[in-house]
Parts: structure tokens; C-alpha cells; sequence
């Protein structure tokens, strides 16, 4: 295992200090490995967090018109119920706070026994789960879909609602739209290799591909044949139009995610080909972002992820949001 990391056992604490001294806006809570804004906010509050190794998921998008707090867990390990009821004591102002939760048993598990602390000391704490993957329907960490990329668009959309003072019934309701109109999927090239094991998480020949994968290292739903790129966009794409329910003359957002070691020109030809399949079905493109927004380690691959769009969530997408890792 080649890495650049002082110990395993400080992986974590370490990348927290190196981002709240890169970005005076995040705060470290001391004891714990939650993030928070610097400045704490008289409204709805939101936190997410997960296994460590997404970054820069999902400290990096705490900030103006986004998350309020971010809990990390060890790499590819959900965080521990008394480090997300840190998160959300820091950050409640009064007014409630949002866990925005990727359908994870461990993660589902932890954030729920979190709420249930944190609603006894008097806290008003709703939840939603994200559930964007159209690839499986169960797997080695999950019941039902797996919550990946498009949990961004949630933590955004849902960060302006709240940014503008709507209540928490209203910003969770906002959630849960995006939440039912965003669909993703995604594949891999290589694997990637947690700190703690040492030893990549699935072996790929060098002509091979996995479709399907999931953000901790998992493999996907089946193997392929390397073939060019457009024919691989060609798959991802047609599973999403199956499951999404799109249709001609929708307006959408479109995020391709590189998974951590995809080169940005890969990812600009992966969404060329994205581009003409949107086109050639008549939907209306607002907005595209391509780069790296939920990555899985030093994994070689990318994700689409496409939310369909009404009027409320084109505005609330289009909000200003100022964090380390999304500016508008």
C-alpha cells in the first residue's frame, strides 16, 4: 500500500486538521471529528456525514447555504451515535435541525439512535435518506438503494431552503422532493484501498470494468469488457432513464462525479457523450457540474447522477451557497 498518511491510526483526525486549516470558515468541535461552521446560524440546521474516505464528502460542504455540520466516521465506517449528537447540539439554534442520511444500515442505525438522544434533551430533529443508486436494490451495506452522489444535491437544495428561514417541515419536505427526482449510478475502472487493510477491496484485470459499484469499495452489480468510453456512458445512462420516470421536455441538473482518481479530461469526455444522450431525449440541461463531489478513496471511475427540476428546487439549486468545496 502506497498512501500519503502518517499512521492508519490518526488517517481521520489528520485530513480534519488539514482542512480546518486550510478553510477558517470550518470549525472542529474539540474531541470529536465533527465539523461545523465557524459562525453558527439562527435557522434550520442541517448535518450529514458518513464514513470518512468521500471526500470531499461531507465536511466540505459545510457553509453558507449548505450543511451547518458534518460527522465523519473512520473510513468507510459510520460515525458513532455520540459524535452525530455532538454534531447536532453544536449546531441546533432552535429552530430544529435536518439529518440529510445516505441509505446505509450503519449510518441509518447511528444518525437514527442520535435523534432519538438528542429529541430527549429536547432538540426537534427530523430525518430523510437518501436512496439515489439506481444499480442495486440491496447489497453488502445497504436495505434497498444506496444513498451515493446525488446525496449533494439534497445537502444544497435543502441548505438554501434553510438558508432562507423556512421551518423544518418545510425544509425536509424540499429534501424529500429532491430526494424522489434524483437518480444516479455508477462504475468503476479500479479499486481503491482502505488505509486500515492495506489490500484493494476487488480485483479488476486490466480489460476489465465493474458497473454498478457503491462509494465504499464494494463491487458492483456485474463485470464488462473496457469499451469506449461513450458505449459506458451509454449503460449508466440507459438504467437512470429506466428508473427515473424523465420525460421529454423535463428541465434537469446533471452531476458527473469522478470517484477519486478519474483525470478531469476523462470526465469532460464522459459528459460529451452524456450531453448528446440528454439532447437526443429532449430534456432541458440547467445546470452540469463535473468533477469531484463524492469520491470513494483513490478509486478510478465516475458516477451520473440527473435531478429533475421544478421551478422551487431550479431557484433553491441556483442559490448562493459558500463552502470548501461549492460556490455559487
Amino acid at each position: 500500500m502506497k498512501k500519503l498518511l502518517n499512521q492508519v491510526e490518526t488517517y481521520v483526525d489528520d485530513l480534519l486538521e488539514g482542512m480546518v486549516a486550510a478553510h477558517s470558515a470550518l470549525r472542529r468541535i474539540p474531541g470529536t471529528q465533527v465539523l461545523v461552521r465557524a459562525a453558527k446560524g439562527n435557522k434550520v440546521a442541517l448535518v450529514s456525514g458518513g464514513g470518512s474516505g468521500h471526500e470531499p464528502a461531507h465536511g466540505g460542504y459545510v457553509g453558507s447555504g449548505m450543511l451547518d455540520g458534518a460527522v465523519a466516521g473512520e473510513v468507510f465506517t459510520a460515525p458513532t451515535p455520540d459524535q452525530i449528537l455532538a454534531a447536532i447540539q453544536a449546531v441546533d439554534s432552535g429552530a430544529g435541525v435536518l439529518l440529510v442520511i445516505k441509505n446505509y444500515t450503519g449510518d441509518i442505525l447511528n444518525f437514527e439512535m442520535a435523534a432519538e438522544l438528542a429529541s430527549a434533551e429536547g432538540i426537534q430533529v427530523e430525518q430523510v435518506v437518501v436512496d439515489d443508486d439506481v444499480a442495486v436494490d440491496g447489497s453488502t451495506y445497504t436495505v434497498g438503494r444506496r444513498g451515493i452522489a446525488g446525496t449533494v444535491f439534497v445537502h444544497k437544495i435543502a441548505g438554501a431552503a434553510a438558508e432562507a428561514g423556512q421551518p423544518l417541515a418545510v425544509v425536509k419536505a424540499i429534501a424529500e422532493r429532491v430526494i424522489a427526482n434524483v437518480h444516479s449510478m455508477g462504475m468503476a475502472l479500479c479499486p481503491c484501498t482502505v488505509p486500515a487493510s492495506g489490500q484493494p477491496s476487488f480485483q479488476l484485470a486490466d480489460d476489465e470494468i465493474e458497473i454498478g459499484i457503491g462509494i465504499h469499495g464494494e463491487p458492483g452489480t456485474h463485470r464488462e469488457p473496457l469499451r469506449a468510453a461513450s458505449e459506458i456512458v451509454d449503460t449508466l445512462f440507459e438504467h437512470i432513464w429506466a428508473s427515473a420516470g424523465l420525460a421529454s421536455g423535463d428541465k434537469v441538473a446533471v452531476l458527473l462525479n469522478g470517484l477519486g482518481a478519474t483525470p478531469q479530461s476523462e470526465l469532460y469526455i464522459a459528459n460529451r457523450r452524456l450531453r448528446a444522450l440528454l439532447t437526443a431525449r429532449n430534456l432541458d440541461v440547467h445546470k452540469t457540474f463535473v468533477g469531484e463531489f463524492m469520491t470513494s478513496l483513490e478509486m478510478a471511475g465516475f458516477s451520473i447522477s440527473i435531478l429533475k427540476l421544478d421551478e422551487e428546487l431550479k431557484r433553491l439549486l441556483d442559490a448562493p451557497a459558500n463552502t470548501p468545496a461549492w460556490k455559487s
